[in-house]
């Protein structure tokens, strides 16, 4: 097997938080203990509500932010402590698609002038390369020549999110991390967002970081699922295993609240009660139990490490009862 172009193992990141006169100082885990393997030509979904650490871990993957222990390698190389030169070369192999493609573009500045600055910032003085390079991109993402000169805030939601992926492929990279890219934009155009994600994918064999809180989307883009609770990983192992036969309540439970017109894609109801607890005081434990119909004794007091069963990794005491 080739070296995957992104390994991450036992990330973590946390956020010291309060303190003060007559304030207990906390700590918010954001990420606590993440590993994965992201190989050329794949998408790894990393799913989850809101405040369950996605969007602290694309940071960390995109080098925008260090983490506490770890370690994250780049085409087998650390990525982290690296001197600034060889940093620099580093990042160039991983860019980043936000979310809001209202605010991820700068307004006062062209399509033409927006897909050229990365390529400014990393030394091509070369105008007419540039321009060249910028009118190939805009072509690849379904772009207009014409589009060249205008500015965002005379393009729709679909095309601005087209712009943001061709800046972000300006450098080649060889892993995109996309943060909810399509959850801004109409439902009638995310599909069309998505294949052209996934034709520039297999056009550039793209490596992708995908984090979404749809299960509808990662259904659609996904090689690979990560599950997210609180920081940690809650299920993880390939789409089909994780959409057919999940194994962490969790999950269950996301599968459950995502709609489906197809009777054969339905998942029956999970008795789940409560919200997702705060980060700055976690449930003892397995920090579900609260949320969890299965949760026991043994839930309460002891934290489950993910574990092999069947084709995925569950950090479950009783997955295989579930299974």
């Amino acid at each position: 097997m080739s070296t995957p172009v992104m390994t991450a193992e036992n990330l973590h990141r946390h956020y010291p938080v309060g303190g003060g006169l007559l304030r207990k100082k906390g700590l918010v885990r954001a990420v606590d203990g993440i590993s994965f393997a992201l190989a050329a030509g794949r998408t790894l979904a990393i799913v989850g509500e809101s405040g369950s650490g996605k969007s602290t871990l694309a940071r960390l993957a995109c080098l925008l932010e260090v983490p506490d222990d770890g370690t994250l390698l780049i085409d087998g190389e650390p990525a982290i402590g690296r001197p600034p030169a060889e940093a620099r070369r580093l990042r160039l192999a991983v860019q980043m698609v936000f979310q809001n493609p209202y605010g991820s573009l700068n307004p006062r500045q062209t399509v033409g002038r927006i897909l050229e600055e990365p390529l400014i910032i990393n030394g091509e003085r070369d105008r007419r390369a540039r321009e060249a390079a910028a009118r190939a991109m805009m072509a690849k993402v379904g772009l207009r020549p014409d589009h060249y000169g205008r500015y965002p805030h005379m393009f729709s939601g679909g095309q601005r999110q087209r712009i943001a992926i061709a800046r972000a492929l300006m450098t080649r990279p060889r892993i995109v991390v996309a943060d909810e890219p399509v959850s801004a934009l109409d439902v009638s155009i995310r599909a069309q967002v998505l294949n052209l994600m996934m034709d520039l994918q297999e056009e550039f064999r793209l490596a992708y970081l995908f984090i979404s809180h749809d299960l509808s989307v990662v259904r659609h883009i996904a090689d690979e699922v990560l599950v997210m609770y609180l920081g940690r990983v809650a299920e993880q192992g390939p789409k089909a295993a994780i959409f057919s036969a999940p194994l962490h309540p969790y999950t269950r439970m996301l599968l459950a609240a995502t709609p489906s017109v197809e009777p054969s894609r339905r998942t029956a109801p999970v008795a789940i009660t409560g919200e997702l607890p705060s980060p700055l005081n976690p449930p003892a434990g397995c920090a579900f139990h609260s949320r969890c119909p299965y949760a026991t004794d043994l839930c309460k007091r002891v934290a489950p490490e993910p574990r092999p069963i069947l084709e995925q990794l569950v950090a479950c005491h009783y997955a295989e009862e579930l299974a």
